[in-house]
C-alpha cells in the first residue's frame, strides 16, 4: 500500500537524529498500525490522500510524543486519527466523501455504471446518517473496530456503541427499503 510506504518513510526520516532504539520502535508501530490507522481515517474521510495525511500527522504525533502510559495502542492510535480525521472533514476542502474507486476488471461498461450508482446511492445515504450513527457504522462495518475499541474512540459506552450502529442499519435498511418502492 502506498499509504504505508509514504509514512514509514515519514517515520525514518524524522528519526534520522534519533537513537536506533527509538528509530526502531516508531517503525515497528508504523509497520504494525500504519494500514489500521489509514482505514480508520479513511472511513471518516472517504478521501485516499486526506486520510493519508491524517496517517502521517499520527506517526508523526507518536514521534514526537512516544507511547508511554499508553495502555491500548491500537485504541489510541484510532482515537487519535479518528479525531484528526473529523477536525479535517470540518474544512470546506475535504468535504467530497462521496469520492469512489471501482475496480472494473472484467465488468461490462453497462454493470460498471450501475455498480456505481448503486454505490452512490448507499454512501449519499450513509453520509446523510447523523454523525453520531453514521461514524459507529462506518467505522464498525466497514473499517472492523469492534465496540469497545469504538466506545474508548467515541468516548461512550459499548452498549451505546452497539445501540447506534443498530439504529444507522436500521434507517438504512428503511431509506433503501423506500427507494426501492419508488423504483418499482
Amino acid at each position: 500500500m502506498a499509504a504505508n510506504s509514504a509514512i514509514l518513510r515519514i517515520a525514518q526520516e524524522t528519526t534520522l537524529a534519533v537513537d536506533g532504539q527509538c528509530e526502531t520502535a516508531v517503525e515497528t508501530v508504523v509497520r504494525q498500525h500504519a494500514r489500521f490507522v489509514f482505514k480508520v481515517a479513511y472511513g471518516v474521510l472517504r478521501n485516499v490522500h486526506d486520510a493519508e495525511d491524517v496517517a502521517q500527522e499520527v506517526f508523526l504525533r507518536v514521534h514526537r510524543d512516544g507511547t508511554r502510559g499508553v495502555r491500548d495502542l491500537q485504541a489510541w492510535l484510532a482515537t487519535m486519527a479518528f479525531r484528526l480525521a473529523i477536525d479535517r472533514k470540518r474544512r470546506p476542502e475535504a468535504l467530497d466523501i462521496t469520492q469512489l474507486e471501482l475496480a472494473a476488471a472484467n465488468v461490462s461498461a453497462e454493470q460498471s455504471s450501475i455498480e456505481r450508482q448503486s454505490l452512490e446511492r448507499v454512501h449519499r445515504l450513509i453520509a446523510a446518517l447523523p454523525d453520531e450513527l453514521r461514524y459507529p457504522l462506518v467505522l464498525s462495518a466497514i473499517e472492523e473496530l469492534n465496540s469497545r475499541q469504538l466506545a474508548a474512540m467515541l468516548g461512550i459506552a459499548e452498549s451505546s456503541v452497539r445501540g447506534r450502529i443498530l439504529r444507522a442499519r436500521q434507517l438504512l435498511r428503511e431509506k433503501l427499503a423506500a427507494i426501492t418502492e419508488v423504483n418499482s
